[in-house]
């Protein structure tokens, strides 16, 4: 009994500590925990389900847009990330470096893998010859090391999971055209799949990936009023096709640099699902990435136990058949309340509950996890109910967290606004931008707050704001709206 009542006490209120209640959630519900090497997590198995739901969502689009998976090695020559000179600069402070190999020392030190460029260029100057050659359309999922000085499960790691989509094109046109793709492609999932609403837009040059001519990114707002970076996709122009010399004779027998995009999410998005949807007793799955999206609890005295475990088992198999991942939880040890505890932390959409007395009645009790609404549905109608419901509940948990995101965001015509809005409420905050560097670090240095993107939707972001078009810092006139922001 006393193991049971430590495991049902409250988790950290989020609102006393925000820090403590995001780890609370993830040690909880069993997602993940601390390994014994600095900044790394061991990803628990249900962690790792709701990974592997978010991965096969993605998949899938990936798959459909024409893109190939494929892997590359983990190590990378140091001669070979040298040949960028700002690529190198830009992951510097990140690279873990291999320096031995058994016994002997290397020759030549190896990189273990913050991001795959390097060694993929390599690779495609050897594969790429004519403009028969292309497009190149490849993905590959992997893990990749970044040496992080401060580190939190899922949203920032030493080693994190990730995809990373690598094209090559004829033309520039071509690989703007895909950049874009591919950020609709994420866009597309993480509302859509994971109910959290995002902005598209245009990274500030200071912000862009290392290398790159342009990145573009889907911008996601937590609950304690911090932007998340959600996805990126980066147009890279010629520019490592020059470095490493991915040339193709084209139609007209001229030798051209290919033009080149990447772009990636990572395990982060795990991270995201907990801030956004997560409340004070747990996780709240969306039912499209649930790796469980009905859980049974049979209410089973032990006159009526067989009974009651034979309908359970019944309704388990006809919700099966009907396509819904359910699971029936039919441990002895543990009293149904505990049971309504245990699934409720782990977010699983829906508990259907069933008891003699709802046999007698010929109907399941059903209770939502996102509203703890309570529902009866008569056994004939089962598979017809729980589909509705889950539809329901996957557009409701979108439209709370956009009604969420709109309700914290805000508009500010100078720099002394901005910092009042970004100090006393967080959210973020639209103001007008000149394009200057020293406007944008002013924000930074004053505020600890970023350009998170310049939304691609200009028009409907300009009608948020004062139609004086003057910059929020230097009063200068400005051409575009920026979206300003406190993120992790």
């Amino acid at each position: 009994m006393s193991k049971e009542k430590d495991f049902v006490k409250e988790i950290t209120s989020r609102e006393e500590d925000s820090s403590q209640w995001y780890v609370d959630i993830i040690r909880k519900a069993e997602m993940a925990d601390y390994s014994p090497v600095r900044g790394c997590m061991v990803i628990r198995p249900y962690g790792y389900a709701i990974w592997e739901a978010m991965k096969a969502g993605l998949d899938r689009r990936i798959k459909e847009t024409g893109h190939q998976n494929a892997y590359f090695p983990l190590f990378i020559p140091e001669s070979l990330l040298q040949k960028e000179a700002e690529h190198v600069e830009g992951f510097a402070p990140e690279v873990a470096w291999v320096t031995q190999g058994g016994n002997e020392a290397l020759s030549e030190r190896l990189v273990v893998r913050p991001t795959s460029e390097a060694i993929i260029c390599s690779m495609y100057s050897k594969w790429i010859q004519s403009y028969r050659d292309l497009p190149v359309l490849i993905n590959q999922w992997a893990n990749v090391v970044r040496w992080e000085k401060v580190t939190r499960p899922f949203l920032r790691t030493t080693e994190f999971l990730w995809q990373e989509g690598h094209t090559a094109h004829r033309t520039n046109e071509e690989a703007q055209e895909e950049v874009m793709k591919m950020l609709e492609v994420y866009r597309d999932f993480v509302e859509n799949d994971m109910a959290i609403p995002v902005i598209p837009g245009r990274k500030s040059d200071r912000e862009k990936f290392a290398g790159a001519h342009a990145t573009y990114s889907i911008e996601a707002l937590m609950q304690d009023g911090k932007a998340l970076q959600a996805g990126t996709s980066h147009n890279l122009a010629q520019h490592f096709a020059k470095v490493f010399d991915i040339t193709y004779l084209d139609e007209d027998s001229q030798l051209k640099y290919v033009h080149q995009t990447s772009w990636g999410v990572s395990t982060r998005l795990v991270g995201a699902l907990i801030m956004v949807h997560g409340d004070n007793r747990g996780l709240k799955i969306p039912p499209k990435i649930a790796p469980i999206q009905v859980v049974i609890v049979p209410i089973a005295p032990k006159k009526a136990k067989e009974m009651v475990l034979d309908k359970a088992y019944q309704l388990k198999a006809r919700l099966s058949q009907a396509g819904i991942r359910v699971h029936l939880d039919a441990r002895e040890e543990y009293s149904p309340g505990y049971k309504f505890n245990d699934w409720e932390m782990r977010g699983v959409p829906l508990r259907l509950e069933v008891g003699p007395r709802d046999i007698e009645n010929n109907q399941a009790v059903l209770v939502r996890r996102d509203n703890r609404e309570k529902l009866f549905a008569a056994f004939d109608q089962l598979e017809a109910v729980v589909d509705q419901l889950l539809n329901s509940i996957q557009n409701d948990m979108l439209d709370a967290a956009r009604d969420f995101m709109e309700t914290n965001s805000f508009a500010a015509a100078d720099l002394a606004e901005m910092e009042k809005i970004i100090t006393e409420k967080r959210g973020f905050v639209y103001a007008w931008w000149c394009g200057s560097e020293e406007c944008e670090l002013e924000a930074k240095e004053r505020m600890a707050a970023t350009i998170r993107n310049i939304p691609l939707d200009q028009e409907g972001a300009r009608q948020r704001v004062c139609s004086e078009a003057k910059c929020v810092h230097c009063g200068r006139d400005a051409q575009e709206v920026a979206i300003f922001a406190r993120a992790y």
